[in-house]
């Protein structure tokens, strides 16, 4: 098939036919290409119809359910077609494929329970990771699968890993000494305003008070970065209880909304109309919301954390990495010159770790024990694993599952 035009007019497009040899060639390759190139999109389109795959599928992992969903969707339409035909999803909570799907695009506990009953992966020809910077411990572990699979029962299967941050090096040495190929990104310059940091009383009304200003002062929709859902409901009632401007109106986007909700805020605003996308992190990478020329960011993120001594993890609140700031930064970026409201001092950003942690450091490690006991692997030292995990918390892991019987 012939790419559409919206895919030959990335800036990955000129990159592609490279990588289709390149992955021929080599089985194994790392592209590294920042937000905006289009590398989610145009890179497994693409692969689709490549020679090697002699009539296998493609098997992309998304890290995220919404993310998942949104871009088999716009691949799809981008055929021509409707989702779950050619380009179809599998997610926790909902599928979409047929007999007709050769490229389906799945969230991370669903590729390794794929793995797990199919190790071989007999019908696919080429596994893709995509925004693998982020570094869940199930991305971590399905490549880590996939490279064991590939050693023992595929060695013709294909490895596709996709960033936009990450140090693409140590990837590639993991991989094997994988090529590395870089695309170009398309990105619109970005003016950064620093406002005073709230406290967690006043975030809020500090983020509705810097939304009402972007209103007033900039064009374009406003997407705003909050930690987490409670902060989005706090922040729409606010801001619709303070009386918007005409023809502006409030999206939330987080992962648990249904559907319908999610696909309201990806949706272009009618013309003549602004809307505000409340959003956590979930919008940071691999989602394109048409419109937005604004962006305001909290500067927060909610994620899980193990701790060791209770055995139970909990939702902390942190302040975001340089990378995850710089990638919320860019999404003001992508349609054309944008404003970025940081609500922290400038210097302050100095003092961001420069990229999130890998979540094998922090996270709760009895699902991933086990997932590594049903695949027949005692030490992960055995494994390919960008980070090992940590010793004592793997053990507390162990001792709990021999516990409830599941070792």
């Amino acid at each position: 098939m012939t790419l559409p035009d919206a895919v030959l007019s990335l800036p990955i497009a000129p990159l592609l036919p490279e990588l289709v040899d390149a992955l021929g060639r080599a089985h194994k390759v790392v592209l590294e290409a920042p937000p905006g190139a289009g590398k989610s999109t145009g890179a497994p389109l693409a692969l689709l119809d490549a020679g090697w795959l002699r009539g296998k599928n493609i098997l992309m992992l998304e890290p995220r359910r919404l993310a998942a969903r949104a871009i088999a969707t716009r691949m799809a339409t981008l055929r021509g077609e409707v989702v779950g035909r050619t380009v179809g999803y599998r997610t926790r909570l909902d599928t979409q494929v047929s007999r007709e799907t050769r490229l389906t695009v799945v969230t991370e506990g669903v590729l390794t329970r794929m793995l797990q009953s199919d190790p071989a992966l007999e019908d696919t020809g080429l596994v893709i990771f995509d925004e693998f910077h982020e570094r869940s411990l199930n991305a971590d572990l399905g490549l880590a699968l996939c490279l064991d699979a590939r050693e023992t029962l595929r060695e013709d299967l294909r490895l596709l890993v996709m960033s936009a941050t990450l140090d693409t090096a140590p990837v590639a040495r993991l991989l094997g000494d994988a090529r590395i190929l870089s695309s170009e990104g398309r990105a619109y310059p970005v003016e950064t305003r620093h406002l005073s940091r709230p406290d967690a009383a006043g975030l809020v009304a500090a983020t509705a008070r810097a939304v009402r200003g972007a209103l007033e002062c900039d064009q374009g929709d406003v997407l705003v970065f909050l930690p987490g859902a409670a902060e989005i409901r706090r922040v729409e009632r606010q801001l619709i209880e303070g009386a918007l401007p005409t023809g502006v109106a409030v999206h939330a986007l987080y992962g648990d909304l249904p559907p319908s909700e999610q696909d309201a805020a990806l949706a272009p605003a009618a013309p003549g109309r602004r809307k505000v996308v409340l959003a956590t992190s979930i919008a940071e990478t691999s989602l394109t919301i048409e419109g937005v020329r604004v962006v305001v960011d909290a500067g927060l993120a909610r994620s899980a954390r193990f701790d060791p001594v209770t055995g139970m993890s909990g939702l902390v609140t942190t302040r975001v990495s340089r990378a995850a700031a710089d990638q919320r930064r860019g999404r003001a970026g992508r349609l054309g010159p944008g404003v970025c409201y940081r609500l922290w001092p400038e210097e302050e950003t100095r003092s961001l770790e420069p990229a999130t942690p890998a979540e094998i450091l922090n996270a709760d490690l009895a699902p991933f024990a086990l997932d590594l006991a049903a695949w027949g692997i005692d030490d992960p030292a055995s494994m390919r694993l960008l980070d090992p995990p940590p010793s004592a918390t793997l053990a507390q892991a162990r001792d709990l599952l021999r516990r409830l019987g599941a070792l």
